[in-house]
């Protein structure tokens, strides 16, 4: 199934009123690792919503920046996902989860090196064999930086022409780094390679006082910075775009709220 419009993060906290509500997204986003395991609770509700429209998968513990071998055992288990629920898209984060064969299942930052360039490149061409798909690395959001010989537009744009992978652009994420990295968010999107985007994600932050710095929580509303900069995005990007909430998530019909609020200003941007 192409994408087109505007999504949805599919969350286990409104599954079930997925059914009897009268919103519906143009197309749903997943996590494998929320869903691989579900209850049988769950199973018939999510199996009647990816099913009726298209759908794409959004993976946490790949570790695409681990100098780990490869845990094949595991993509295999993504492959068997995607192939079960007829999933064509797969991203994951440009970042690592694991190191000496520990999951941590946080989203820790790889150093932005040309080394690291070719470490991915490979890995992601290994991963690409076993899923026979095409990999969509999202652009993370990052609090330190080891060992940066380059900017980080440079090093995404190098990692996608070295891989061949696609990009899942998210802005909320270009927004949180160009305020605690001070760069420009806006020269950011103008220099990204935008032929390699697939589509794009639009989340909440929030600004921790002690840390002196922006939170990506994926718990807030959509910041009216990150608005702002979807609405410039969207004038040079003709992309599907969805919303991500991971925590503090709110009833059905309030994120329908914000979709409609996103799905609005595309409409805007696109028909001029």
């Amino acid at each position: 199934m192409n994408l087109s419009g505007c999504g949805l993060g599919l969350r286990s906290e409104f599954l079930l009123d997925v059914d009897n509500s009268t919103f519906q997204p143009d197309w749903w986003e997943v996590t494998p690792e929320n869903w691989m395991h579900m209850p049988k609770l769950f199973e018939k509700a999510f199996e009647k919503a990816v099913f009726s429209r298209p759908t794409v998968a959004h993976g946490l513990s790949l570790s695409i920046g681990s100098v780990d071998k490869l845990n094949k055992k595991f993509v295999k288990q993504i492959k068997t996902f995607l192939d079960r629920y007829d999933i064509e898209h797969y991203s994951e984060h440009l970042s690592f989860s694991s190191f000496n064969g520990k999951q941590s299942y946080e989203l820790l930052p790889v150093p932005m090196t040309k080394e690291m360039v070719n470490i991915i490149s490979d890995r992601v061409k290994e991963v690409e064999d076993i899923i026979q798909r095409n990999l969509i690395l999202e652009n993370a959001t990052y609090y330190y930086v080891p060992y940066a010989e380059m900017r980080e537009v440079d090093f995404i744009n190098e990692v996608l022409e070295k891989s061949g992978a696609k990009m899942l652009l998210d802005v909320n994420n270009v927004f949180v780094n160009s305020v605690n990295h001070t760069f420009k968010a806006r020269k950011f999107i103008d220099e990204i390679d935008k032929s390699k985007v697939a589509y794009m994600h639009m989340a909440g932050h929030y600004f921790d006082e002690d840390a002196n710095m922006k939170i990506d929580s994926h718990g807030m509303p959509i910041n009216s910075g990150t608005w702002k900069l979807l609405d410039y995005t969207l004038k040079q990007l003709d992309v599907p775009v969805m919303i991500e909430r991971d925590n503090n998530i709110p009833p059905l019909d309030v994120l329908e709220d914000e979709y409609k609020q996103m799905e609005d200003m595309v409409k805007r941007v696109r028909n001029g």
